[in-house]
């Protein structure tokens, strides 16, 4: 039945199916990106910054909330009803979105919607990773899968910056872009018609009041230090450079995602601690914004970094997460996602105000040290003397252990160490 087997990723329609999956994503993330952008800049000329900043706020609780839901929803439908369940959900309330901010909606309103239509995205969103999971295993796929999409969304974001914002067309544009925002979500529907993905395995009644993952908790962690200067680009960009300077930036974050799949295919066939490679990627986010600020070149190459490493290290978090949790694959990346987002919630929160009182410089500078101190003492973590840990041999790294075959509850100290690896 369609949306129940799971097929083995030899199966001679993988390379299609996979195919199929990367379009209707494709489709999807444009259509987001250009009509999220333009309601974004309506929502801050009638309410102002503040508002934007609750209605992000707004997206990333809707993004965390996501993990229960998916996990929930995965156990109880296949691929095929959870992401039509999913697509539906969020068709109806980006519609929805786009009438309230079109009619001046206050913004407590607004911020609803936005949560909820989060949930709906995000939890479709894992679902659309299970299925590229299912068709192709391992971090190269969903890597290409997360920088196809991201490379798409900065173009969407160029795209929005640069279409016509006179009196005279700007509401034919943003009615037009809604539309589409809306009809986005077919090619997923469709999609999802073939879907490899079962219902996922229920989870013991124990395990779900367990901690979360290290994972989960390792990129949130990360996300706060290092991702908040390129979540917050767009206006970082024009505040520094102007608008223009917004377009340049998205195509250089494009560019950077572009490169993030070979960097993961090649880091994937050679050995090496997987904890160290997160925490590198991370230092890489905030590393360029140090100068960023001094012209639009240097912009540009801290976008194109930016880009490169926060897409690797989604997509090496993803895969490790799909790896340890093959019988809740959706549930784990919803999980792994939500750490991540609330990570960046808190990043995106406090860099505003860290910025007013020490610069955008000195504040990347931080991160960036923070990040390479804990790089520094993952590497000389791994590099103990067996002996230093009473073990007569070295302990295998976390991401390189087979699966378990159910799930167990795990508390956050004992996750944390075999993460870092």
């Amino acid at each position: 039945m369609p949306g129940t087997d799971s097929r083995p990723p030899g199966h001679p329609g993988g390379r299609r199916r996979l195919g199929a999956l990367v379009a209707a994503g494709l489709v999807d993330s444009l259509c987001l990106s250009v009509a999220w952008t333009l309601l974004v800049l309506r929502v801050a000329d009638e309410h102002g910054l503040a508002a934007v900043g609750v209605c992000s706020a707004a997206m990333l609780v809707g993004v965390a909330l996501s993990a229960p839901v998916a996990g929930w929803v995965a156990v109880r439908l296949d691929g095929r009803r959870l992401l039509r369940t999913a697509a539906g959900a969020e068709m109806v309330l980006r519609g929805g979105l786009a009438v309230l901010v079109l009619s001046g909606a206050p913004v407590l309103p607004l911020a609803l919607c936005i949560a909820a239509m989060n949930v709906s995205a995000w939890t479709g969103y894992a679902g659309m990773r299970a299925e590229v999971t299912a068709v192709r295993p391992g971090a190269a796929a969903l890597t290409w899968y997360g920088t196809a999409i991201a490379a798409v969304e900065a173009a969407g974001v160029a795209l929005a910056a640069l279409l016509p914002t006179g009196p005279a067309v700007e509401d034919a544009v943003l009615s037009a872009a809604v539309v589409a925002y809306v009809l986005g979500l077919v090619p997923t529907v469709l999609v999802a018609g073939g879907s490899w993905v079962p219902r996922a395995a229920a989870v013991p009644g124990k395990a779900r009041g367990a901690a979360p993952s290290g994972l989960s908790v390792l990129g949130g962690l990360l996300m706060l230090l290092g991702s908040a200067p390129t979540l917050l680009y767009v206006a970082l960009s024009e505040q520094a450079h102007g608008r223009t300077a917004v377009a340049a930036a998205a195509v250089a974050f494009v560019a950077g995602s572009l490169l993030a799949a070979p960097a993961a295919s090649a880091l994937q066939r050679r050995p090496g601690s997987p904890g160290l490679r997160y925490v590198l990627a991370a230092a890489g986010m905030a590393a360029g914004w140090v100068v960023a600020p001094l012209s639009i070149p240097l912009l540009c190459a801290a976008q194109l970094l930016s880009g490169l490493c926060m897409t690797l290290l989604e997509g090496l978090l993803d895969s490790a997460a799909a790896a340890r949790e093959p019988y809740r694959v959706t549930g784990a990346l919803a999980s792994v996602t939500a750490g991540r987002a609330l990570g960046s919630a808190a990043g995106t929160a406090v860099l505003p105000l860290v910025i007013l009182q020490t610069g955008l410089p000195a504040a990347a500078a931080a991160a960036t040290a923070a990040l390479l101190l804990l790089a520094v003492l993952t590497a000389v973590a791994r590099r103990r003397p067996a002996g230093a840990t009473g073990e007569g041999t070295r302990r295998i790294p976390a991401a390189a252990r087979p699966p378990v075959p159910a799930p167990r509850s795990r508390s956050l100290t004992g996750a944390l160490p075999g993460v870092l690896g």
